[in-house]
């Protein structure tokens, strides 16, 4: 089922752990619509770079959430966060121009320098950009 033109709710809801452990991660009806807007905004960034976005992690339910040891206030578990990399684009270049562009994101993480976390809100975005990185934790800014 299309969410909108390039993702589909199957990628968007897609679990390892789900499978393999038979964990439910079928999104309520408020995180299906919450998928919908966090899917336009990916639909932005597909176009900023004229590349695919491969998606690694979208929704969670809480109880795949939890057992990957997500936040329990993870964006994740509400339909609102994808973790994913753009073909042939560094995340840290990513996370670069996402952050100079326009794209109404609320908080961006480039994570471990290998994939590129973007949350989203119904309300007014932050436009947070944070690093984390393995030796020193969560840093405000490009590091």
């Amino acid at each position: 089922m299309l969410i909108s033109p390039h993702f589909t709710l199957e990628e968007m809801t897609v679990s390892q752990i789900a499978a393999r452990e038979g964990l439910d991660n079928d999104p309520p009806a408020e995180a299906r619509a919450n998928l919908q807007l966090l899917c336009n905004v990916l639909e932005q960034v597909r176009a900023l770079f004229g590349a695919p976005v491969i998606v690694s992690s979208g929704y969670r339910s809480p109880a795949v959430n939890s057992r990957i040891g997500g936040a329990p206030t993870s964006k994740h578990s509400q339909g609102l966060a994808a973790d994913f990399t753009v073909i042939e684009v560094s995340p840290r270049e990513a996370v670069r121009r996402i952050s100079e562009s326009a794209i109404p994101f609320d908080q961006l993480i480039l994570e471990f320098d290998q994939w590129v976390h973007l949350s989203v809100t119904p309300g007014t975005p932050r436009r947070q950009v944070l690093t984390i990185r393995k030796d020193s934790g969560c840093q405000v800014g490009l590091q």
